[in-house]
């Protein structure tokens, strides 16, 4: 059988370090796959490129509908607009996925989390429609469709059947924000009564929702969001397993996916050997399980699921790196993920 082509963008900062650890246990498990390497953030432009997101990359995307993405530098207040923005827009990536679990040997103070935060990437205060009234004054509009709002809804109900998941909080604010987020509410709760009733359903207010998620996070199963929220809440969740260094994610359009580590890109570590690739791994992993449900190849799931038996009897071996309180450097940690796989 043929492999499977995944476009890489390796990102900045520690992303090519992540990357290249990621790949290798990759090739380690066997996964049947192929790479392709093209060039997004900053990483373009200091290779001569004249945009963040060149044209080569989206085609090559587009051509392998799989792309396994580093972290990208977004500069804060001023400077380019986020790679990361522009990548789903481009791509219409509209369904951002965020699993949040513990993990075996990173103790932190809640046990058991296992929740998805699942958050509609395109629209909201995120569009970045953003105007200038006059100076002092600036305005930003969040924007919400009656589309977008069903697909992502009908995206949530249909995810949660095939991974055999129990009930979706929807989380808003549309006791103030009531056409905007009124609109999520009206296209979920029609999602919900006309085609998945078998699923439990609830709304809840996103600030007293924060207070249950930090008092009991068994509460919730899969957590449904605007963009904003999403964002918010997923990285909440993550610092409830450990932070973003043990956070996989993803995005998903109709045609192509896109699988990167949340966390940033770290430029004050990169290059020495300090940064964790786990989430990038881990986002691998939910690459390969994508890949043998869209092409129906098991050999992917065989190589997900050695991955993820290797990276658990690592972390429960206390193989770690500094930022799980280790000592491992990358490539060290990197490695006691490679010779576990098999055993």
């Amino acid at each position: 059988m043929k492999s499977h082509t995944v476009v890489l963008l390796a990102g900045d900062g520690i992303g090519p370090e992540v990357m290249d650890a990621t790949v290798k246990i990759l090739e380690a498990a066997k996964a049947p796959l192929s790479y392709v390497h093209r060039l997004a953030g900053q990483a373009a432009l200091d290779a001569g490129k004249d945009v963040l997101l060149p044209e080569d990359t989206i085609t090559a995307i587009k051509e392998h509908h799989v792309a396994l993405k580093g972290p990208c530098t977004t500069p804060i207040g001023g400077g380019f607009s986020s790679v990361n923005v522009a990548l789903r827009k481009t791509l219409n990536l509209y369904a951002a996925v965020r699993p949040v679990r513990s993990l075996p040997g990173v103790p932190t103070r809640y046990e058991g989390v296992d929740l998805v935060v699942v958050r509609e990437n395109t629209e909201g205060l995120y569009a970045g429609v953003e105007n200038k009234i006059m100076d002092g004054v600036v305005m930003s509009m969040k924007v919400a469709t009656r589309d977008a709002c069903h697909r992502i809804s009908h995206w949530a109900f249909r995810y949660a059947t095939q991974r055999r998941r129990k009930r979706i909080t929807v989380l808003h604010k549309a006791n103030i924000m009531k056409l905007s987020d009124g609109l999520l509410l009206e296209e979920a709760r029609k999602v919900h009564s006309k085609e998945y009733p078998n699923i439990e359903y609830r709304e809840l207010i996103i600030d007293a929702a924060q207070m249950r998620l930090v008092m009991d996070p068994s509460q919730f199963d899969i957590i449904l969001c605007e963009n904003l929220y999403g964002d918010i809440v997923s990285d909440l969740c993550a610092g409830m397993v450990g932070g973003l260094g043990v956070s996989p994610g993803a995005n998903f359009g109709e045609d192509d996916a896109v699988f990167e580590a949340v966390h940033g890109s770290a430029p004050d570590i990169a290059g020495q050997d300090k940064a964790n690739p786990l989430a990038l791994t881990m986002s691998a992993v939910m690459m390969l399980n994508h890949l043998a449900d869209q092409a129906e190849d098991e050999r992917c799931r065989v190589a997900a699921g050695k991955i993820k038996a290797a990276y658990g009897k690592a972390l429960l071996d206390g193989q770690k790196t500094r930022d799980l309180g280790g000592e491992l450097g990358t490539r060290d940690f990197t490695q006691a993920i490679i010779d576990r796989l098999d055993g």
